[in-house]
């Protein structure tokens, strides 16, 4: 019996794949992948090795990957736009989609009924598979999201049998019918976009986060038992200390409560991965929401309550996470991660 063990660096991904051939020889098969001209070209390679093992000498063999294990560099990005319609209207939507050139964005507080959008968008971003998922309020909450790649389904809020098992509906209305959450299905993963419920100034939506965060996660969680999932969106709270310029001063508002931070924190205990704080843990600054007074914008006193999440299993794919502070047009500015699927 001989033992072989081969090397291999890819720049992009690998998969690797032990077989037998027809002769008894031990054969492993590399995915390679390398961006030519902005473009993955992922080359599988199969190893044969001759060492006596087999009865005859193996060739060193290429062969293209089949379609569905292609691997490809993601850009997938989340961003509160606030009110759509006048992102649009300024430019600054479409400077966004040219400058960034995303894959998949996600979007939240869209604040537009879908016959008030749908055919502007198809043909202003015709390069998109675009979903709305508005709120029966007009003018209200709402979600979208746009794809270059045609996923294999499109789902539209919490599964009945979740909102059922949650109260999610209080005096200020049902959340279910706000256009909160909208999930596409892709053959690799599930990518989710989510507006979480602002707990109001005075504390009196925090009962509804306590059964909302658990609801949101519990549809996570249901999806991971398929394949991995991806969420991102507005979650209206900051994490950790570092995640707002003066937690002393927050301590106990909306959006720095207790209730609200656990509810972020049971996600991560459920093995989901802050995708910046994976990058940066430490790193202090990276806010994703100003007030709109007294300049704290331009001063960067803000809050960092936009997060990208991805299951465990597919961290490893990760190459980085960013927030873009300079993308103006909403009082958010957008997040990011690149991902290779």
């Amino acid at each position: 019996m001989c033992s072989h063990q081969t090397p291999a660096f890819l720049n992009g991904g690998l998969v690797p794949v032990s077989r037998t051939d027809g002769h008894g020889a031990l054969w492993r098969a590399f995915s390679f992948a390398w961006k030519i001209a902005g473009e993955w070209v992922v080359v599988q390679i199969a190893i044969v090795p001759f060492c006596g093992c087999s009865t005859r000498s193996s060739p060193l063999l290429f062969s293209p990957l089949p379609s569905s294990r292609i691997l490809h560099m993601m850009k997938i990005y989340s961003w509160n736009v606030n009110g759509i319609r006048a992102v649009e209207n300024k430019g600054l939507l479409e400077s966004f989609f040219n400058a960034y050139q995303p894959d998949i964005v996600c979007l939240q507080e869209t604040k537009a009924a879908e016959d008030q959008v749908v055919q502007t968008f198809a043909a202003a971003y015709p390069q998109y598979y675009q979903y709305w998922y508005s709120a029966e309020k007009k003018g209200y909450s709402g979600t979208a999201i746009f794809s270059k790649i045609e996923p294999v389904e499109a789902i539209f809020g919490l599964p009945d049998d979740i909102a059922q098992a949650y109260a999610l509906n209080d005096t200020y209305g049902d959340t279910t019918k706000e256009g909160r959450v909208l999930v596409l299905e892709f053959d690799q993963c599930f990518v989710a976009t989510v507006y979480t419920p602002n707990a109001k100034d005075d504390l009196s939506r925090i009962p509804m986060r306590q059964h909302w965060d658990p609801a949101f996660l519990a549809y996570m969680q249901r999806l991971e038992t398929d394949k991995p999932v991806i969420f991102c969106g507005d979650f209206n709270v900051a994490a950790e200390a570092i995640d707002l310029a003066r937690p002393r001063e927050n301590e106990g508002k909306k959006g720095f409560t207790i209730e609200e931070r656990a509810g972020f924190a049971a996600m991560k205990r459920a093995g989901f991965v802050d995708t910046l704080r994976h990058f940066q843990p430490t790193a202090p600054e990276l806010y994703t929401w100003w007030s709109p007074w007294g300049g704290a914008r331009e001063r960067n006193v803000g809050w960092r309550i936009d997060y990208v999440m991805v299951s465990q299993t597919i961290v490893t794919l990760l190459k980085n996470a960013k927030i873009h502070p300079e993308v103006l047009g909403s009082d958010h500015c957008p997040v990011s991660i690149d991902i290779t699927l």
